[in-house]
């Protein structure tokens, strides 16, 4: 059996080296994906030492897309983009068109083609929304009006990217060959996106009936791997069907499928159950990248590289921050729309491979999106870190009052009980609690990552909190400083430990009792400051031990034991 075959060797060592990167990147305070990158561009051919497979390094990036754009689907909520879609739409389309004429002078300036300058345009105009997450992710900025804004002006460029994509090579073809509308191009257009129209009408129709149909017939079998399989088949499935019937991009038939798989209830447990393999793709999707960087470039144009950064980061950040000041938003609102788009990301990749399979986008122009997009991803934290800085801990603006139970706080609640986790156990530890004699009674505050779940809980009277409790601020909110007891209900071990390490650093005399599964989780919980941890086999081998130590001798008690078992 051969021990060196092209595609474990180039997966091997993306993940090994990802890792390494990644790890050094966030050790830096840097985002881990400058380091995904950066190994990218160790294994490229551009640098010395091994050579990865570019051409299975590009079929892997594809699928990092097609779960990528899956990912985005799944958290994408029209009624949030409804919320703020006064400035999001107006804002997002006004700043692409911009940032892309900006990008455009650029390209004519270095002497391109129309065509390679609408490609390099549209590229730099589009944010990274997986940047942008993660960034909003840290700072608990998700629930503000100023995060809401963003995250609704990145949605709007996604989709805008998404159109272009179809869109972009019927009309570079027209560009090129500078034949104009004619008949043979409006009939390409047309067609394009009349197949762009019945697939999303399917989706949209058909498709929110029969994929979360699917999905809840397959979670009923209790099939964990099931339903994982589930999952990733109508990923995969829905995303290569658009593209052999429909004709439109991978990244569109992803991004509806996450989208009509948001319909479902189970939509959170999807995202759940496949995002590791969505990570360790997108990951691999991010070192394909890499590796088509030329670190040549950096010295060869060095103020094609710099004028190129001044865009992304100048240019079109300035005329975002225009634009929110333009509809009388706060100055720290525009600021951090501004910093939001200061960075290039997935759809600017996917952009520049769509541009160079077309034959329109120079290789210059590859090497310079790749170059802003490294820079600019590096440089994204430290201006986030600045505007924290500029705007520390601020009050935010109330809420619209349809959004108000979701960001309730309970700061100013003394010794009562924090539940972390509404699932399985934490149902019955919350009921538990609720149940108690009257002059035991203590107050209750669940928090929980399910947004349905918060909703549900508060309708019925139960103080309750929605996100991670394990992301910044969500303890807090839950008012853990004056809790008295802290019970994290949650499966996972990792994020069990986030959560006990942050709520021993800001209540040290708290109790807390956590959940494990296995003896190595059972120690990390423990030195991570949980006072006791219970793991589910152990309790019911306790309590089938009591039982028979209370049924000894007893012949009848011990025949309905032996029943029982």
């Amino acid at each position: 059996m051969p021990h060196h075959v092209p595609l474990i060797a180039t997966m091997v060592a993306a993940i090994v080296l990802a890792f390494v990167f990644g790890a050094l990147a966030h050790r830096l305070r840097l985002s881990p994906l400058v380091g995904y990158l950066l190994a990218g561009v160790a294994i490229g051919p551009f640098t010395p030492g091994f050579v990865g497979d570019m051409q299975l390094a590009s079929q892997l990036a594809e699928i990092g897309v097609i779960l990528l754009m899956f990912g985005v689907g799944l958290h994408f909520s029209l009624s949030d983009l409804m919320k703020v879609r006064s400035i999001a739409i107006p804002g997002a389309v006004v700043q692409i068109a911009i940032a892309t004429a900006m990008g455009w002078g650029l390209a004519r300036f270095l002497g391109w083609n129309l065509a390679a300058g609408l490609v390099f345009g549209l590229a730099l105009s589009v944010a990274s929304t997986v940047v942008l997450l993660r960034a909003l992710e840290q700072l608990d900025l998700f629930r503000t009006e100023r995060g809401r804004i963003a995250i609704g002006w990145l949605i709007v460029e996604d989709l805008a990217m998404v159109l272009a994509l179809v869109l972009l090579p019927p009309v570079a073809t027209m560009l090129e060959s500078g034949s104009g509308l004619d008949g043979e191009v409006l009939w390409s257009l047309a067609l394009t996106l009349g197949k762009v129209a019945l697939f999303v009408a399917l989706m949209l129709v058909g498709g929110r009936r029969i994929v979360p149909w699917v999905l809840d017939r397959i979670a009923r079998t209790g099939s964990r791997e099931l339903f994982t399989l589930c999952v990733l088949a109508l990923a995969l499935g829905i995303a290569y069907g658009s593209a052999t019937l429909f004709s439109v991009s991978f990244a569109l038939g992803a991004f509806f499928a996450g989208m009509v798989l948001n319909e479902s209830d189970l939509s959170h447990r999807a995202a759940e159950q496949t995002l590791p393999l969505q990570d360790a793709f997108a990951v691999l999707f991010f070192v394909s990248v890499g590796m088509l960087f030329d670190p040549s470039v950096l010295t060869r144009s060095p103020w094609a590289v710099l004028a190129t950064l001044a865009i992304i980061l100048l240019g079109k950040s300035a005329a975002a921050f225009g634009l929110v000041l333009l509809f009388r938003y706060p100055l720290r609102t525009a600021v951090t729309v501004a910093v939001s788009l200061a960075q290039i990301g997935e759809f600017s990749f996917i952009l520049v491979a769509l541009g160079m399979q077309l034959g329109i986008l120079p290789e210059e122009g590859q090497g310079l999106i790749l170059a802003g997009a490294l820079l600019s991803i590096t440089a994204n934290p430290l201006l986030f870190a600045a505007v924290q800085r500029l705007f520390p801990d601020e009050a935010e603006p109330l809420p619209p009052a349809d959004t108000a139970p979701e960001l309730r706080d309970y700061q100013a609640l003394s010794g009562h009980v924090i539940v972390v986790g509404h699932g399985r156990v934490g149902r019955f530890v919350t009921q538990a609690l609720q149940e108690v004699p009257a002059e035991e009674e203590r107050p209750v505050v669940v928090i929980d990552l399910q947004r349905e779940r918060v909703k549900t809980l508060q309708a019925a009277g139960v103080r309750a909190v929605y996100g991670n409790a394990a992301a910044a601020g969500i303890l807090e909110r839950a008012g853990v400083q004056g809790a008295s007891l802290l019970l994290v209900t949650v499966p996972d071990a990792l994020e069990g430990g986030g959560v006990v390490q942050q709520a021993r650093t800001l209540n040290p005399t708290i109790a807390i009792a956590a959940r494990a599964h296995s003896d190595e989780a059972v120690a990390h919980l423990d030195r991570t400051g949980a006072d006791v941890v219970f793991m589910g086999e152990r309790e019911i081998a306790r309590r089938m031990f009591e039982y028979a130590g209370r049924t000894d001798g007893d012949e009848a008690n011990g025949a309905g034991l032996l029943a029982a078992t």
